[in-house]
């Protein structure tokens, strides 16, 4: 890059020195069973024809769909940040090309025009560049590369012409000779510029798909854990709801229609409230045992003679906040696997306190008959959920451990204490 002096007749010239949809019945909003009737048929194929027939005149024209609102955002975003990037770069140039010209005896403020020119020149190469870049986004790192670097040879042979012709313009010497030497000294640091340039526009548009994939990954996790929420409430609710109508019915037949229209109106309860939680909301501990003491009083109703429970929390626990139904798979664990298979009195006990900055909270049932094998197989699918719904949620600041002795197995969760309210 050549210095010059706007209009003076005392003007030198210096040589530059460097410069994802599923077929499943359960797959949805809520739950959708499959099922017609003759008059439902009739209906949905007359709904159908009709709908056909006003979407026939609309089937060839097929408009182009618009892009995602967030692909809009983002592109933006890119815009954006691009500009004020450019702008950064350019001025960081214009100030060290500056001072460095002022320190070998070029007056800034004189050569000032003359710069700002060139530098804006340079700029609007460098938005070709940055175009075709953004084109190439999905392609490799090397291909971004060579591509830079071609352009940045001919952007600068481009660059190094219009400095010339800005130095003829506004120093306007009696005599000029084209050196080569100082035309290359430009070319070798206008090519550093704009490799420069189009090395920290291919950084910025890497961070932008990094940022794309984390949003993505937090989305999928989340998808997840909605998607194991529904499983775990379609695993529970027909299990539950046909041995509890058994056991109703069973009550019924004995003569004990009082204890089977409260253990009816118990499961209502427990169905409507299960079906109403939102998988992505936390829920305080109190809801959360009052879900599951529901749910053990039920089952208490089945199994009369031989189950007893108890709930002990600490008072100050109740207000702390946890993933809803997260209790579920370890309470129906200790009634499958605990009550269900004895002959004699089992007893469930559900404990919670705090322990340094973690809330811990602890299921655990006796054991009349010890079977490994068969406990950890019949029991994995919901002692995984749990594992992995926590490690999803809190990661390495929650735990889920199990013990399983001949006399009674023990599941123990850790999590972190937050409250729903501040502490008065």
């Amino acid at each position: 890059m050549r210095q010059y002096v706007s209009w003076r007749d005392d003007a030198i010239a210096l040589p530059t020195k460097d410069e994802g949809e599923t077929g499943d019945w359960l797959s949805g909003d809520n739950e959708r069973v499959g099922f017609s009737t003759n008059g439902l048929s009739a209906m949905t194929s007359v709904d159908g024809q009709k709908a056909e027939s006003a979407m026939a005149p609309q089937a060839d024209a097929r408009p182009q769909a618009p892009l995602p609102l967030a692909a809009v955002q983002e592109r933006r975003a890119i815009t954006a940040t691009t500009v004020k990037l450019a702008a950064l770069f350019w001025l960081c140039v214009l100030v060290s090309d500056s001072l460095l010209w002022g320190i070998v005896g070029t007056d800034p403020i004189a050569s000032a025009f003359g710069k700002v020119i060139l530098n804006s020149f340079g700029a609007a190469l460098t938005l070709v560049v940055t175009a075709l870049l953004f084109r190439l986004r999905a392609a490799s790192i090397f291909t971004k590369v060579v591509v830079a670097f071609t352009f940045s040879i001919l952007a600068a042979a481009i660059y190094s012409v219009f400095d010339i012709f800005i130095y003829l313009l506004m120093v306007r010497p009696v005599t000029w000779v084209f050196d080569n030497v100082q035309f290359g000294h430009t070319m070798i640091s206008s090519t550093a510029m704009f490799f420069g340039w189009s090395c920290l526009y291919i950084a910025m548009i890497y961070s932008f798909d990094v940022r794309d994939r984390e949003r993505s990954l937090a989305l999928a996790r989340e998808e997840a854990l909605a998607a194991q929420m529904r499983a775990l409430r379609y695993q529970i609710n027909p299990h539950f709801l046909f041995n509890t109508l058994n056991s109703a019915m069973g009550l019924v037949e004995e003569g004990a229609t009082a204890r089977a229209q409260r253990m009816m109106l118990s499961l209502s309860t427990f169905l409507r409230q299960t079906l109403e939680l939102d998988p992505m909301m936390d829920v305080t501990l109190a809801a959360e045992l009052e879900l599951q003491k529901d749910y053990l009083e039920i089952e208490r109703e089945r199994f009369a003679d031989r189950m007893r429970f108890t709930i002990d929390v600490e008072e100050t626990a109740l207000m702390v906040m946890v993933p809803n139904l997260i209790l579920q798979p370890l309470v129906e664990n200790a009634v499958r696997h605990g009550v269900e298979p004895s002959t004699g009195e089992v007893g469930i006990r559900i404990t919670a306190w705090r322990e340094g900055g973690d809330l811990r909270i602890r299921v655990e049932n006796d054991l009349c008959s010890f079977d490994d094998n068969a406990s950890r197989a019949s029991s994995r699918i919901g002692l995984r959920n749990v594992t992995d719904r926590l490690a999803t949620r809190f990661g390495s600041a929650s735990s889920f451990e199990t013990k399983l002795t001949p006399a009674l197995f023990r599941a123990d969760i850790r999590l972190p204490w937050v409250r729903c309210c501040p502490v008065s």
